[in-house]
């Protein structure tokens, strides 16, 4: 083992140490993970548009947010440089069409489609969204969305967070790392989940099934 070889797991350890000493503070409930592919949420309206008049989104599978669902529908996304197919739509209606992608997705598309919170649109990316009836194409909603995690109100009080704080998360594992900036949503609708896009479940080997820990408050 080379010097720099010695330095790296002298790193590691006190890492491992400092994050299992603050998971013992927090970590009294692991946090479950969800990973999202791309999809996207649309209004009333470009249902009608994409899928015809009148048209009611059926539900594949219901989603661990209480209400919320994968429909059976699909849309196309087309951007400037590319076409990606298949693309899930996320139900219930919303008031405005919102399109999740990854950074991956938007090199694809030929679009800089930019890092904000669920419903933080304005000056966002734009993109054409075909269905089976029709097409759209909207100015703006297309965003990477940032990392965050949902909590009940009773997970926030026993975590010690606020709604709107941003804490660290421990991934454990081969690849594990430490993800910052991770947004706290809190709701009595909520149940606890933190939420990552397929990039960054990918560089961390993180799958559905998976769990983190709050490491520190920032």
């Amino acid at each position: 083992m080379d010097k720099k070889d010695i330095i790296n797991t002298i790193t590691n350890i006190i890492l491992d140490e400092y994050c299992r000493s603050k998971t013992d503070f927090y970590g009294f409930k692991k946090i479950p993970v969800g990973v999202s592919n791309r999809h996207v949420h649309l209004s009333e309206k470009h249902i009608d548009t994409l899928f015809g008049e009148g048209f009611q989104l059926s539900v594949m599978k219901e989603l661990s947010q209480p209400g919320q669902y994968a429909s059976e529908q699909r849309v196309t996304l087309v951007g400037p440089k590319g076409v990606i197919e298949n693309v899930r739509v996320l139900g219930p209606a919303r008031n405005k069409t919102q399109v999740e992608i990854a950074v991956s997705d938007s090199y694809k598309l030929g679009i800089k489609a930019p890092l904000r919170d669920s419903g933080d649109l304005e000056g966002s990316s734009g993109v054409t969204i075909v269905g089976s009836k029709g097409s759209v194409t909207i100015d703006e909603g297309v965003i990477v969305a940032a990392r965050h995690i949902h909590m009940h109100s009773d997970d926030a009080e026993k975590f010690r967070v606020r709604d709107g704080e941003h804490v660290c998360v421990k991934v454990p594992g081969k690849r594990g790392l430490v993800f910052n900036e991770v947004l706290i949503r809190v709701s009595d609708k909520y149940n606890l989940e933190m939420h990552v896009d397929i990039d960054e479940a990918n560089v961390a080997s993180l799958k559905n099934v998976g769990y983190v820990d709050i490491v520190e408050n920032q």
